[in-house]
């Protein structure tokens, strides 16, 4: 790679949306007041990317390993590995493991009512899974269940043992109001698969017979609320062997991914996983303390520590996933305040000689707040040098100026000056596939 060439990745879980009537057919980036992300399309290039493919919703896992330039039809197991490891469960050749939900089911119908037992679970979800760590499984007694508590009302799920297979299907029903599903096999044929499936089964229902009179539900039920007395198992995984990032890219990498499926994921290619204090993956997080977390891990001088620093921001999607339209603009301006303190700096350290600092910023999919759930739309990706950037956001707040005039003579840069969907196509980079993302982030940086 280029001398003390550094490279910031900013990932904004479900950035982009559709256009919505409420806002005169705009798109809740159209809309939020953003001109730190304007200031990085306007000083770099830019480009509307399909994270896997054209017209795939694909899930934050899928287009994760896309992005990060890892074919996921080749190295994806289902999720439930990533979850697992995030959430701090090792996963050895033979084991298998779910990303998994408290929920809340019906016992005489067995309809899960509610698929999310709580988002606010942090004080409650980790009792209850070292209270399930360890679970006998009466017909499979030669068979180790450890649960480890991951984020709101989620948590990993591994199965060790013998001839275990992520050949099966899962119990979740994916919607409310649904009945809980029976785990199937995928190969009837196998007897791996079969056996499996049958283990899961009965899992499944010992969990529920462990929940329904925890003194946590008893107190829940008194209080009428919603009780968590089943876990949704889905996203059977196993973990794949993939080339690490270091090995494909030449950089050290670091993570900061308070998702445990994103931290799992970059544990499974050697990225290291770096905790931000109070950076949460839910409404709560602390934007500041991430930003300050990354700034302290890329501006590492000591061995030139890390060349490649991922951050990864996932309330706004909680916010399509909850169509809530005006939390996901706030959050999109949140963000960009917390650009401009991030390229404000780096600026600041490439003047003092620490670093040529490149920032690109994207999405791993849209959310569009009308749906609630992921789509097929390419989600807009910029990158550009952080000092070019910093020039723009200076220009603006020191003389008032209109940031529509690209001075930057010294940078590769297009005609595009405003962050968002639509005007990300006009790019110079044009429509392309996530697989191509690392390949332009390694030219550019190094440019």
């Amino acid at each position: 790679m280029g001398n003390n060439n550094k490279m910031v990745f900013v990932m904004v879980d479900g950035i982009a949306d559709t256009s919505i009537p409420q806002y005169e057919r705009k798109t809740t980036l159209q809309i939020a007041n953003t001109p730190t992300m304007d200031a990085m399309s306007s000083s770099g290039v830019n480009g509307a990317m399909d994270p896997v493919e054209p017209g795939f919703a694909c899930g934050s896992d899928t287009a994760h390993l896309s992005i990060l330039g890892y074919d996921p039809r080749k190295y994806y197991r289902g999720r439930g590995a990533f979850e697992s490891m995030g959430a701090g469960l090792d996963m050895q050749p033979g084991d298998i493991a779910f990303k998994s939900n408290f929920a809340t089911i019906d016992k005489s119908s067995g309809i899960v009512i509610s698929r999310r037992a709580d988002r606010n679970f942090e004080h409650l979800g980790p009792t209850l899974c070292d209270y399930l760590t360890g679970i006998k499984l009466p017909s499979f007694p030669n068979y180790r269940v450890d649960v480890k508590y991951a984020t709101e009302h989620r948590c990993g799920v591994r199965v060790r043992g013998p001839n275990l297979t992520d050949s099966i299907t899962g119990t979740d029903p994916l919607k409310d109001n649904l009945p809980l599903l029976k785990a199937t096999p995928l190969d009837i044929n196998s007897h791996d698969s079969i056996l499996t499936s049958k283990i899961v089964n009965e899992l499944s229902d010992e969990i529920q017979k462990a929940l329904e009179n925890h003194p946590i539900n008893i107190e829940r039920r008194g209080k009428g609320l919603p009780v968590a007395n089943v876990v949704l198992l889905r996203g059977c995984g196993v973990c794949v062997e993939a080339p690490t990032f270091k090995q494909k890219y030449g950089m050290n990498a670091f993570m900061i991914a308070p998702t445990c499926i994103i931290a799992g994921l970059g544990m499974s290619v050697k990225i290291d996983v770096i905790e931000s204090e109070g950076g949460t993956g839910d409404y709560h997080t602390n934007l500041q303390s991430k930003a300050d977390t990354l700034l302290k891990n890329i501006l590492h001088v000591e061995n030139d520590k890390y060349q490649f620093g991922f951050l990864h921001i996932k309330a706004v999607d909680d916010a399509g996933h909850d169509k809530n339209a005006p939390l996901k603009i706030e959050f999109l301006e949140k963000i960009d305040k917390m650009l401009h303190f991030i390229i404000s700096q780096l600026a600041i350290a490439q003047n003092e000689k620490k670093g040529n600092f490149t920032i690109c910023l994207t999405g791993d999919h849209s959310t569009p707040v009308l749906t609630g759930d992921h789509s097929y739309e390419p989600v807009p990706f910029t990158i550009c040098k952080v000092i070019e950037a910093d020039k723009i956001i200076n220009k603006k707040n020191d003389n008032n100026n209109n940031n529509n005039n690209n001075n930057n003579n010294n940078c590769f840069s297009d005609n595009v000056k405003v962050f968002n969907e639509i005007e990300s196509t006009s790019g110079v980079l044009g429509r392309f596939p996530g697989s191509q993302a690392m390949n332009i982030i390694c030219q550019y940086m190094n440019n």
